[in-house]
């Protein structure tokens, strides 16, 4: 083995990439996204990036589309495969309280709603789990102007929370009053 040689690197996928991007739009916003700071970030060459993406704008399309899919992939279809529509509700909210990441990606991308990008899959996005909800509560038995407005204010309870927490920093809870404001949501939006 030649001493000079450098050790080989692993060669990073696209979805690494995408991975990336979404960890920095959700500490820094989409404005932050830059390929030069990503690859230090992941300890390559601009390189890598240019293997997998042709622009910083292609790397974003991916990251959001990738940022999309995991909300339909791992939580609407496993709500949706519970037989019980009473159940849905309850699980459907504990589940997503408790996943950080991709509510730090949401609330950033609230904040970018003048990007171009950003838009069509923040609208996107929210149709689809406004129509959920409503299918939700539908199926718990409400009619559907009911079912419609009940998914309006759940989701708009949603993002209000994600504004006041990402964005202006408010309220401050501790983790025990954050479970006991999720189950009071339980407890005020689902019917029965």
């Amino acid at each position: 083995m030649n001493a000079s040689a450098k050790p080989e690197r692993t060669r990073l996928s696209a979805e690494d990439w995408e991975d990336a991007a979404l960890r920095l739009i959700a500490d820094q916003g989409v404005g932050a996204l830059a390929v030069e700071a990503l690859a230090r970030q992941l300890g390559v060459t601009k390189g890598s990036f240019y293997w997998h993406f042709r622009t910083r704008e292609a790397l974003l399309q991916a990251a959001l589309e990738r940022w999309e899919q995991y909300g339909e992939k791992e939580i609407i279809t496993q709500i949706e495969s519970m037989p019980d529509p009473l159940a849905r509700l309850p699980e459907l909210f504990r589940r997503v309280a408790h996943e950080l990441a991709p509510h730090r990606v949401y609330a950033a991308l609230l904040k970018a709603l003048d990007h171009p990008q950003v838009v069509p899959v923040m609208a996107r996005v929210s149709q689809r789990r406004l129509e959920f909800l409503t299918s939700i509560y539908r199926e718990a038995g409400l009619v559907p102007e009911e079912a419609l407005n009940r998914a309006r204010l759940t989701y708009a309870a949603y993002v209000g929370f994600l504004q006041l927490n990402f964005t202006l920093g408010l309220p401050r809870i501790s983790h025990e009053e954050f479970d006991a404001y999720v189950e009071h949501m339980i407890r005020t939006l689902t019917p029965g």
